[in-house]
């Protein structure tokens, strides 16, 4: 499709009637429209939607506006209601080889106080592209179309989709939303399926499947289609309802997660006010007290063995003198006995011996007795009790448990000590109550919140798997409706071949449509990449790009692999990931759809501005439409997109009368004068 021309009357701030020729040249295929904010360049791209779509058109400025209530405030406030408004667009689209024109008259005035008709007239001429000769200007032969002009919006949609329009026609402040995976997963399943024909081959099993239940009925097939009918309703039902659910899942999930990011930062600022200590208070000035007390037996049990023996340990060495002496007195006492019981016996042996022997045993036996009796001498005598030797044995056995014990009572002391010190000290740094009570409050209400949104998505997420039963239940049910059917019908052999091969093709057509979407999807992905290396200033930043054929979602790389988070790109990169994701689509499709931007450069740096000049619009497609205000499409920026321009137009505003006028040429001049 290309955009030929489009005439305003009376709609928004356009007064009066206002034309763009909107016609390319080979090379030359951007036709640029200037005007400050508020001179109506989003209208402008509103106007072409709106011709086109009517009430489906994606308005920027309808919002939840009625569609009659948006015609009326439509309508340029110094005229007419009565005469109302107009839009004229002309395009060219090619059918089967061969170029159609078309004219589309959407016009639209009050009747009375409260009635708004609206009226679609088409124009066609479908022998333009037979009579058009390349380089030639060949004035269209239209012709009125009842049929089109009353079927408008079904042969658009066949023409060109909404869903794909919306890839074609877009505003460039709003595109950033398109790099997030959520929403690029709609926009590239819904181009793929749309734009790229996969949804044509979708089509063509269903309409075979149609074949095959199309015959003529017994008042029991009746029945059984009665009951099919009835199912493929319920299971549409559930299928919406399974739709909603998971759409309200996927909402849940997404406040759970901001709120748990929330209380995330909440927890890691009541940790640094000392939250944690705070709450534990109690639990440390417990533990201080019992340790302070554990400490206190501690050292009172050490008195204790204090006022016992235990100090006689600091008199070791004179215990050990102590015990040699009474060692010495005890043999000593002994040698004493045992000289008078030798004196007893020696006395009782020699009145034994004869008198010539008594001589000789004598002196033997007194220097026997000499002996001994020199042994029992001492230097020093203390007296000491003959129990002392017990008693210093008892002694030392006290002593050496009692120094055991106090060890380990000293051990004991040490660690209470340690931990007394410690716990003194987290005491220290447990912060006032005045300080945290705040956050502490805040920390408690987000908790709250936490758990009620995660049981708010626990139960959406409950009533999806219900759901999905539910809908397996009835698929099965109908799928089951479906066999009996073809089982129970009883038909002519040609009727019988129809089913046979119509199912045949069903199943062929189904392997088709994954290879394409596979193709597709694997050319959209080198498609984009390189639309974005392209476009990116930093160019290692993105090595690789990848889309999910189930989910549609969208990956993106760094150089040594790992998945970056499109939440860590720039607003200028992520803007320009999304002029990659329609650029590549734009590129997989052929670019045979017109590009309409509007305000393409708002959120870019300098370095960006000049790649999407230089490098984007003379390619995004064989038509661009740029609507760009003077600050960012400049004098320096024109000078460089001048040779890929085609026309070049400004919306002049009269703040007086606070309409607009369409102007040929630019702020600065493109091969004509400033009108600005």
């Amino acid at each position: 499709m290309l955009l030929r021309k489009i005439t305003l009357e009376e709609f928004g701030a356009y007064r009066g009637t206002q034309s763009l020729d909107l016609t390319t040249k080979k090379n030359k295929p951007i036709v640029l429209i200037g005007g400050l904010n508020g001179c109506g360049k989003t209208t402008l791209l509103d106007a072409i939607q709106l011709a086109l779509y009517g009430p489906r058109a994606r308005c920027s400025g309808r919002g939840s506006k009625s569609y009659e209530t948006y015609l009326r405030q439509s309508i340029n406030r110094q005229a007419d209601p009565a005469r109302g408004a107009q839009i004229i667009l002309e395009f060219t689209v090619t059918v089967d080889g061969t170029e159609h024109y078309y004219k589309v008259v959407r016009s639209w005035h009050t009747s009375g106080k409260t009635a708004l008709k609206e009226f679609v007239n088409a124009f066609v001429d479908e022998k333009y592209g037979s009579r058009a000769k390349p380089g030639q200007h060949v004035e269209p032969e239209l012709k009125y179309s009842r049929v089109l002009s009353q079927e408008w919006a079904d042969h658009i949609e066949s023409l060109l989709p909404l869903e794909v329009a919306s890839l074609s026609f877009f505003d460039g402040e709003k595109i950033e939303s398109l790099a997030d995976p959520e929403r690029a997963a709609s926009v590239i399943e819904s181009a793929i399926n749309s734009l790229l024909g996969v949804s044509t081959v979708q089509q063509l099993r269903t309409d075979l499947l149609a074949l095959q239940r199309r015959q003529k009925l017994s008042d029991e097939e009746q029945h059984l289609m009665d009951k099919i009918h009835a199912e493929e309703q319920e299971r549409q039902a559930a299928d919406a309802s399974l739709e909603n659910a998971e759409q309200q899942a996927a909402q849940r999930n997404s406040e759970l997660v901001k709120a748990r990011r929330a209380l995330e930062t909440l927890e890691a600022a009541y940790k640094q006010e000392g939250g944690n200590l705070f709450e534990r208070r109690v639990e440390i000035e417990r533990e201080y007290a019992q340790v302070s007390a554990r400490l206190a037996e501690i050292r009172s049990s050490l008195v204790q063995l204090a006022a016992g023996p235990l100090p006689l340990l600091m008199m070791e060495s004179h215990l050990k003198e102590l015990r040699k002496q009474a060692g010495r007195e005890r043999k000593a006492a002994e040698s004493h006995q045992v000289l008078g019981v030798l004196e007893e016996r020696d006395q009782w042996l020699l009145d034994m011996l004869p008198s010539e022997a008594k001589a000789a045993v004598i002196k033997k036996l007194e220097a026997d007795r000499a002996k001994r009796a020199k042994s029992a001498g001492l230097k020093v005598d203390l007296s000491l009790s003959p129990d002392t030797l017990p008693q210093l044995s008892a002694l030392d056995e006290a002593l050496s448990r009692d120094k055991a014990r106090a060890a380990e009572l000293l051990q004991q002391a040490a660690e209470a000590a340690e931990e007394h010190v410690q716990l003194a000290r987290q005491l220290a740094g447990v912060p006032a109550q005045s300080k945290v009570e705040a956050i502490q409050k805040e920390r408690e209400d987000q908790l709250q919140e936490v758990a009620r949104l995660e049981r708010e998505h626990e139960n959406s997420l409950n009533t999806v798997d219900e759901l999905k039963r539910r809908l397996e239940y009835v698929s099965a049910s109908l799928q089951r409706a479906h066999e009996e059917f073809v089982r129970t019908k009883v038909k002519a052999e040609e009727v019988e071949r129809i089913i046979k091969y119509s199912e045949k093709a069903r199943k062929t057509l189904e392997q088709f449509g994954d290879a394409l979407l596979k193709r597709h999807i694997s050319r959209l992905e080198v498609a984009m990449l390189t639309s974005f290396q392209t476009l990116m200033r930093k160019q290692g930043l993105v090595n690789d790009l990848r889309i999910d054929t189930d989910k549609f979602t969208l990956t993106l790389a760094d150089t040594d692999g790992e998945p970056i988070d499109p939440g860590r790109l720039s607003a200028g990169e992520r803007q320009l990931l999304a002029v990659s994701l329609l650029w590549g689509l734009m590129k997989v499709a052929g670019n045979h759809l017109p590009s309409v931007i509007d305000t393409p450069l708002g959120r870019l740096d300098s370095r960006h501005r000049e790649h999407l000049v230089d490098r984007y619009f003379p390619y995004a497609s064989d038509q661009v439409l740029l609507l760009s205000t003077d600050e960012e499409i400049d004098e320096y920026l024109l000078g460089r997109l001048k040779k890929s321009v085609a026309h070049t137009y400004t919306l002049v505003h009269d703040d007086t009368t606070f309409t607009t006028t369409v102007v040929e040429g630019y702020w600065w001049k493109v091969g004509a004068s400033n009108v600005a």
